[in-house]
């Protein structure tokens, strides 16, 4: 088993150990080859539908290497990423993810990242997504524009 993988699959069994979320683990190894990150899911731990793996690594590692760009991380997981997930991981530029098991297995326990996917394809019914008061809200991201980023 790679090395990295058996790491992301040992935090995923400390996580269900300690009845902190679900079956999923996950390391980021800097350029170096270094594991600067570790992550289990601690959805009920933390009471946090976001505590993910993926994202608790995400977190640690920017904390770590003070910055919110991961140029250059490599992300290990024991499952795909959800659709959430995999936000994270390209909002944080990270350009390699290797995974285990994948969103069909996840399924076959119960999680819905299948249902997601569906749903950004426009193929499901999941939420109402509906845009109001653009006009408005574009008021600020025009002041964000104007000040190169400085707020208020």
């Amino acid at each position: 088993m790679n090395f990295y993988m058996e790491k992301a699959k040992e935090n995923a069994d400390k996580g269900i150990s300690n009845n902190e979320g679900g079956p999923f683990g996950a390391v980021i190894v800097d350029k170096d080859g270094n594991i600067i990150a570790n992550g289990n899911n601690k959805v009920l731990k933390d009471m946090d539908p976001t505590a993910h793996a993926e994202i608790v690594a995400i977190r640690e590692a920017c904390k770590v290497l003070n910055t919110n760009d991961l140029s250059g991380c490599v992300l290990y997981t024991s499952c795909e990423p959800c659709p959430m997930c995999l936000s994270a991981i390209i909002w944080a530029n990270i350009k390699h993810v290797y995974f285990g098991c994948d969103r069909k297995d996840a399924g076959n326990i119960g999680f819905r990242d299948d249902d997601i996917y569906e749903f950004i394809k426009g193929n499901n019914n999941m939420i109402v997504l509906e845009q109001i008061d653009r006009d408005n809200c574009l008021e600020t991201m025009k002041h964000y524009k104007d000040n190169n980023g400085v707020i208020y």
